[in-house]
C-alpha cells in the first residue's frame, strides 16, 4: 500500500518537536508512535524502516525526535505528541499504539500508565517496547519495572536474548506479575542494539518488523469483532 511522507512541527512547550508522518493513502484507523532511545534520532534506521513497513500495511505511522537525557522531559515530549495526534483534526484516529526504542520505550510505558482513565476502549490501545532498558548493565537488582506494572492495555516487548539492559529472565519474570496482557518475542543473540553477530542487518529489522505488524494485527482485528 502506498502512503505520503508528512513532516511535522509539534508544539511543545514554548519549543517545536521534529517528526515525520508516513500516511497511509486509505482511511486512517490506527496509528503508531515512535521515538529513538538516549542517542540518535527518529531517523535511525531501524525506525525508518519499521515506520514504513507499518504504514505500507495501513497504518498510520508518527515518529519523533526529542534528545537529551532526562527522562522526565521525554515523557513530557512524548505526551505532547500523543496529546497532538488525540486533538488533530487532520489525522483522525481511532486509536494508538505507543512505541519507542530503549529510552524512548521507558517514555513510552510512564506515558502510558499516566493517561487519564477513558472507557473501557480508550484511545490507546497498546505499548511496544524495543530494547526495553529494564536495568543498568550489570545492576540486575535495581529493575525499571515500576511502571510496566501499572500498564493495563497490551504490552509487545521486543529484546535480544544477548541484551546487557535487559536480562532474559529477568524480563520474564516482570512480565508473569503484569496485569496487562503482554507478549515476548526474543531476537535470538541479539544485544542492545539489536546487533547478532554475522547476521545481516536488515534480516533482524524484518524479523522486528514481522513481529510488530502481527501483533498489532491481532489488537486490531479484535477490536473489529
Amino acid at each position: 500500500m502506498s502512503h505520503t511522507e508528512v513532516k511535522l512541527k509539534i508544539p511543545f512547550g514554548n519549543k517545536l518537536l521534529d517528526a515525520v508522518c508516513l500516511v497511509p493513502n486509505k482511511t486512517l484507523t490506527y496509528g503508531i508512535i515512535l521515538t529513538h532511545g538516549a542517542s540518535g534520532d527518529m531517523n535511525l534506521p531501524h525506525l525508518m524502516s519499521l515506520a514504513s513497513h507499518l504504514a505500507s500495511h495501513g497504518f498510520f505511522c508518527l515518529r519523533f525526535t526529542c534528545k537529551g537525557l532526562n527522562i522526565v522531559h521525554r515523557i513530557k515530549a512524548y505526551k505532547s505528541v500523543l496529546n497532538y495526534l488525540k486533538t488533530s483534526g487532520e489525522y483522525r484516529l481511532a486509536g494508538v499504539f505507543l512505541g519507542g526504542r530503549s529510552m524512548g520505550s521507558r517514555a513510552a510505558a510512564s506515558v502510558m500508565c499516566h493517561t487519564e482513565p477513558d472507557d473501557s476502549h480508550g484511545f490507546v490501545r497498546g505499548l511496544i517496547c524495543i530494547s526495553y532498558p529494564l536495568h543498568h548493565p550489570k545492576h540486575h537488582h535495581k529493575l525499571r519495572d515500576e511502571d510496566l506494572f501499572r500498564i493495563k492495555d497490551p504490552v509487545l516487548f521486543v529484546s535480544g536474548s544477548a541484551d546487557e539492559m535487559c536480562e532474559k529472565n529477568l524480563l520474564e519474570k516482570v512480565a508473569q506479575k503484569m496485569q496487562a496482557p503482554n507478549k515476548i518475542h526474543w531476537i535470538e543473540k541479539a544485544n542492545h542494539s539489536m546487533a547478532v553477530k554475522g547476521r545481516p542487518t536488515n534480516d533482524v529489522f524484518r524479523e522486528i518488523n514481522t513481529q510488530i505488524l502481527f501483533w498489532i494485527q491481532e489488537i486490531t482485528n479484535m477490536d473489529k469483532k
